[in-house]
């Protein structure tokens, strides 16, 4: 009897185990490129009705960021972040030229701001968290989805956090469909902690485009659209 008792002991031991270490790790939520729709001339949508998807335990009054591994092909997987001031920048950004992230190329149009297409772009802005060439952290992006969308969004959570002194939980998860080495595009989630997203609160995609450029996602190579 006390062998059974020892066994069953040591099951609910490794079932409480597997329990934890792999059911309830809800930290990140990965986004399926299924689930996104094509591109059709909206560059922002709205996921979920706008409600992120952060887990109730995720909510702390204290500061964290974490950036997930690079995958197989090299490409970023999520950066998560609690923010608050404590995380952002006192001084100036350093140089990230060094790094090149998954279909990365030196690109020149006349017709874009500046004549790049593509930037090296923070998944969490260097304004929010002061990460600089972070690998977890940079991903192959267009000057617009980088300068014109994602901006705008970072800049209101950066805003709320110095006027307010509060944290936002914030999460970008970079969208790969198959084995591209550049991104579809970023879904942005956020949700302002002590006012319980009343201050901050958004669940978009936004796709990376460029207007009158063709991308070739699986490589990062690019063209000027034919006009028809």
């Amino acid at each position: 009897m006390k062998k059974v008792i020892k066994f069953l002991f040591v099951i609910v031991i490794i079932g409480l185990y597997i329990y934890f270490e792999y059911y309830d790790k809800e930290d990140v939520v990965y986004y399926s490129s299924n689930n996104i729709p094509l591109y059709s001339g909206e560059d922002i949508i709205i996921l979920n009705n706008n409600e992120p998807n952060f887990k109730q335990s995720d909510f702390k009054n204290t500061s964290f960021e974490e950036y997930g591994d690079l995958d197989s092909l090299g490409r970023c997987t999520y950066a998560v972040a609690n923010i608050g001031v404590d995380l952002m920048p006192t001084k100036e950004r350093e140089r990230i030229s060094d790094v090149k992230p998954t279909g990365w190329h030196y690109k020149e149009y006349s017709f874009i701001e500046d004549g790049i297409l593509y930037n090296r772009c923070h998944l969490i802005a260097y304004q929010l968290t002061a990460e600089n060439s972070n690998k977890e952290n940079l991903i192959t992006c267009t000057k617009h989805t980088n300068s014109d969308l994602m901006n705008e969004y970072e800049m209101k959570v950066g805003n709320y956090i110095r006027k307010t002194k509060n944290h936002v939980l914030y999460r970008v998860t970079p969208v790969f469909d198959n084995d591209n080495l550049v991104a579809k595009g970023v879904q942005m989630e956020a949700c302002s902690v002590e006012d319980s997203c009343e201050g901050i609160k958004f669940n978009i995609f936004i796709y990376n485009v460029q207007p009158g450029i063709e991308i070739d996602y699986s490589n990062g190579e690019s063209k000027v659209v034919e006009k028809k």
